[in-house]
């Protein structure tokens, strides 16, 4: 009897192999793919690893044509040339299966994990069901508990979810890309535009920020400051009449002292973090760190096959008992940094986590798992630092904070003081330094105390836009909105960098985002409802509850595609003129550097030489002006800075693997 267990990864392969040997794991090499064969209680077992998909959704036919509906799964590294590395992982699956008698998934339990290891089962194997191992880490304990108690069946509600989310993704990325680009094409030019089930809500939701700022019309107001060691602020706050500012100012301009006649004091308790799900791991991570959603799945993903921290692609901000919390914090305290935290909490007579309302039915929160790292970069040590003092800091006490309103009066006009405090510490010490509190304490005054005021200021303001979106923020928006799912919302953001819709940190949309949503509203509006595609994600929910059909779905979604891009096909070459403008002016917009510093008439625009194969900046009144400038090697992006020493524009390189820099 010959077992063959099917990973996600080789990383996870090699774990497996090592949890399940009874002594050292032997390791072959086919192609310089690795696989392991293993003896576990008397039974042979080999173990093999996907990378990924290694099959895809693909047309049985190729063509140009929308809408089209007929779709067969066809290995990965036949679709696509980027995906050629793949080809080998399969042909050494291909041989393992030849020699094993029963199969084993135990790829990442989830709807991906769950759909890519039944396309090796049913595709490479031939078969229709197989056993399932389910585990969230990679140590040794969990993968042999994960082994001994594996299902006789693969979960088919995760695989029918997953694989009805491919095909709904497909049909609507494939159609309305191509409709897009058949539109461009159609005006007279070409540019890859795309748009799909949870891009175009998402788009449509930055865009109606972006127009929100760009409508904003400022107002003015006036603030009212007294200043000593401390400030304090006219009750009133913003006044938006000038003469009511003026009046209050003018009456207390030349006073030296403000009377102290209330002193209002609240303390309140601090509930403890939730442990991380992975939006929450995202946000924090960027907000403390500036490392986008992508990347941070990314690192946490690498530290879950490396066994140091739990599986990351969960929506779930509870840890469950089953991960054994004394023995856990006992693990954590074998590292020093860890060490004096770990053992204040165990002398806890009950550790219980301030667990969050959200679950998820595959997998706990994101948790360290104990191991001891080896040396890691300085990214996934930010990350794997932070994973682990949020779960402490989880099992901690409540912080006690303190404010304090302080009214004093400046003739007849009320002013206020406000200064807040730490009082008890509670898990703001072991979730240093991440913690940002504003401590502002102020001097113990008294009723009827006398302030000095050295002086009384006016200050005009204006009232601010609303802020952009982060990629974070918009990451929690839409999951809010239940549009995407935790570990595909990274990806989507950054498909809409890369089609030129939207720029910056701070996402700003371009116009050729911008007049993309304006097309679709006006011919297509159902594309960018974000209605519709919550209502298929509810569906697909309904997929893994098993109170719906895939079928059902699918031919709902033809229905839909099926009468919106007619309706567009007629209407083809005007969307595409339309289109064809904005993509101008984000094209030109996006080249711009700045004034040229030589004639001051024109722009220095970023040009790309065929001849010399390299970017270059050019003035774009040639003939009449010829100045140039050549650049260093990497692509070149405008910014908004100038260089001190000669005020010439600077322009960003980018160079993969290198930290961008201005030149």
């Amino acid at each position: 009897m010959v077992e063959l267990i099917i990973t996600e990864k080789p990383s996870q392969s090699e774990k497996i192999a090592q949890a399940l040997s009874e002594k050292k794991p032997a390791k072959k090499l086919i192609d310089k793919v690795p696989y392991y064969e293993i003896t576990y209680k008397n039974r042979k077992v080999l173990i093999g690893c996907a990378v990924g998909h290694l099959y895809n959704l693909t047309e049985k036919k190729k063509s140009s044509s929308y809408p089209t509906f007929d779709l067969e799964w066809k290995p990965s590294n036949e679709i696509s040339k980027n995906s050629e590395f793949s080809k080998k992982y399969l042909n050494v699956l291909k041989k393992l299966v030849k020699q094993a008698d029963e199969f084993i998934v135990a790829t990442d339990f989830d709807t991906e994990g769950s759909l890519i290891g039944y396309n090796i089962v049913r595709f490479v194997a031939n078969k229709k069901d197989a056993s399932r191992m389910k585990f969230s880490t990679l140590t040794k304990k969990e993968l042999v508990e994960s082994y001994e108690k594996k299902s006789k069946h693969l979960d088919f509600h995760l695989i029918h979810s997953g694989e009805t989310r491919h095909y709904l993704d497909y049909f609507y990325g494939i159609n309305i890309s191509r409709a897009l680009m058949s539109a461009i094409k159609a005006a007279g030019s070409y540019k890859t535009l795309s748009s799909g089930r949870v891009q175009g809500p998402a788009l449509k939701i930055l865009a109606e920020r972006e127009t929100e700022i760009k409508k904003f019309i400022p107002k003015k107001y006036w603030q009212l400051q007294a200043v000593n060691s401390l400030e304090l602020w006219h009750e009133k706050d913003k006044i938006f009449d000038k003469k009511a500012a003026d009046s209050i100012y003018n009456n207390v301009k030349n006073e030296k002292s403000a009377i102290v006649k209330s002193i209002t004091k609240k303390e309140f308790f601090q509930e403890p973090p939730n442990p991380f799900d992975l939006t929450s791991l995202q946000l924090e991570s960027y907000r403390l760190f500036k490392i986008t959603p992508k990347k941070t799945l990314d690192i946490a993903q690498e530290l879950y096959s490396k066994a140091y921290t739990s599986y990351p692609r969960t929506s779930s901000n509870q840890l469950p008992e089953s991960i054994g919390y004394r023995e856990l914090l006992t693990s954590l305290s074998n590292q020093k940094k860890y060490e004096k935290a770990c053992k204040s909490l165990l002398k806890k007579k009950e550790l219980v986590p301030n667990n969050g309302k959200k679950k998820d039915p595959a997998h706990p929160a994101i948790s360290p798992t104990g191991e001891i790292p080896g040396k890691l970069s300085e990214y996934s040590q930010k990350i794997y630092d932070l994973i682990v003092k949020r779960t402490l800091a989880s099992f901690a006490d409540k912080a006690k904070r303190q404010t304090v309103h302080v009214k004093a009066e400046i003739k007849d006009e009320i002013f206020i003081a406000k200064g807040s405090k730490t009082v008890e510490q509670g898990w703001h010490l072991f979730y240093s330094p991440y913690v940002k509190q504003e401590e502002l304490e102020l001097p113990p005054f008294k009723e009827k105390d006398k302030i000095k005021i050295n002086e009384i200021n006016k200050l005009e303001k204006e009232t601010s836009p609303p802020k952009r979106y982060t990629e974070a923020s918009i990451i929690k928006e839409l999951e809010d909105r239940h549009l995407g799912t935790k570990a595909t919302r990274a990806s989507i953001i950054e498909a809409l960098y890369q089609r030129d819709y939207v720029k910056e940190k701070s996402i700003e949309v371009t116009d050729l985002g911008l007049e993309t949503v304006k097309i679709l509203e006006k011919y297509i509006p159902e594309i960018i409802d974000e209605k519709l595609t919550r209502h298929f994600e509810d569906e697909l929910e309904e997929i893994l509850e098993n109170k719906i059909k895939p079928e059902k779905i699918l031919d709902e979604s033809k229905d839909h595609l099926t009468k919106i891009l007619s309706k567009f096909k007629k209407q083809e070459k005007e969307i595409g003129k339309e289109l064809l403008i904005s993509l101008r002016e984000t094209q030109d917009k996006a080249s711009i550097v700045g004034q040229c510093p030589s004639c001051k008439k024109g722009n220095l625009k970023i040009l790309y030489s065929k001849r010399f194969k390299s970017y270059f900046l050019a003035c774009d009144k040639y003939p009449e002006c010829k100045t140039t400038f050549s650049l260093t090697r990497g692509l070149p992006k405008p910014t908004d800075k100038k260089c001190p020493e000669c005020n010439f524009p600077l322009v960003q390189i980018i160079r993969k693997g290198v930290r961008p820099f201005n030149y």
